[in-house]
């Protein structure tokens, strides 16, 4: 029988599996959709997809640098009692090592890849580990850097990786330079790395906001808009980081402790977990009445 694309949607909807273990279920039962929904359950992959509808919230982040390469990801679960878990922590050692090695563009891509290039799919991987944990777990995002042998990369994780930076400097090689960038960059989270950086539409946005509040104080018309260039300074040393007075030593800025070092800053990448996502909320009392009920 011939196994179409409907048909391999219409499985991936009902268990929740990766697309590609879902057209082997079909291939191996001959289209059969309810023989390889048990297939999928047999193998574990059900079992995970039944925990897809939970919000995963919690997780880590993770930085694995090979040579030149070096990338930052986050992986969600649903408590960060998980985080602590051995079988977690492998999992995170294993998406970093693949993913700095095979480079995928997406998540997406990710996930249909095999794991380190040979075997199963990182989807598969990590429905195994759900179907283990008892949870639901999913790779977020990442991204991948990568850099000469005359720069430097910094790694740096917070609270046991609830926060993840990844710092990239070029014209040094002391990793503890670019550590320290990637410290600063997890307590102050600057959005940009430079002025250049910020879209000309926010920074026009920001200027508006700062008239109407100058004019709205009663200030003369003829010195608003020098008051309004005088507070685009704060507005850019809140949102860049070379800007930032430097954590380390509040009396010099982060781009002079850079430049005395012989660098710059290429780039940085910054994680926070779950930041942007819907929490959950337990209800305890709403918990116990429900467990009284049954």
């Amino acid at each position: 029988m011939a196994i179409t694309a409907k048909l391999v949607k219409e499985l991936r909807e009902k268990t929740g599996a990766g697309m590609m273990d879902c057209k082997k279920a079909l291939t191996e039962t001959d289209g059969d959709m309810d023989k390889a929904i048990d297939f999928l359950r047999e193998k574990g992959m059900a079992k995970a997809a039944k925990k897809a509808d939970r919000i995963a919230a919690e997780g880590s982040t993770f930085i694995e640098v090979d040579g030149n390469n070096a990338v930052l990801l986050e992986v969600n679960c649903e408590t960060d009692f998980v985080t602590k878990n051995d079988q977690f922590k492998q999992l995170l050692a294993d998406l970093g090592k693949h993913l700095v090695s095979q480079k995928p563009s997406t998540v997406e891509e990710a996930l249909q890849q095999k794991l380190h290039g040979e075997g199963d799919t990182l989807e598969t991987h990590i429905n195994s580990t759900v179907a283990k944990i008892g949870e639901k777990i999913s790779l977020r995002r990442f991204e991948v850097l990568t850099k000469t042998d005359n720069d430097a990369f910094g790694a740096y994780l917070h609270m046991e990786g609830r926060i993840g930076v990844l710092t990239l400097l070029e014209g040094t090689t002391d990793e503890e330079v670019a550590k320290d960038i990637a410290m600063h960059v997890a307590a102050i989270n600057p959005q940009y790395v430079s002025r250049d950086e910020v879209p000309e539409d926010e920074v026009n946005r920001e200027r508006e906001v700062l008239k109407t509040q100058a004019l709205n104080e009663g200030k003369p018309e003829n010195i608003v808009e020098k008051m309004v260039e005088g507070r685009l300074g704060k507005f850019f040393e809140q949102t860049c980081l070379l800007e930032q007075d430097f954590v380390k030593d509040s009396d010099q800025k982060v781009k002079k402790y850079v430049a005395d070092k012989g660098a710059t800053v290429k780039t940085f990448v910054r994680y926070e977990v779950g930041e942007g996502m819907e929490k959950r909320e337990d209800n305890f009392a709403e918990e116990v009445m429900s467990q009284m009920k049954q």
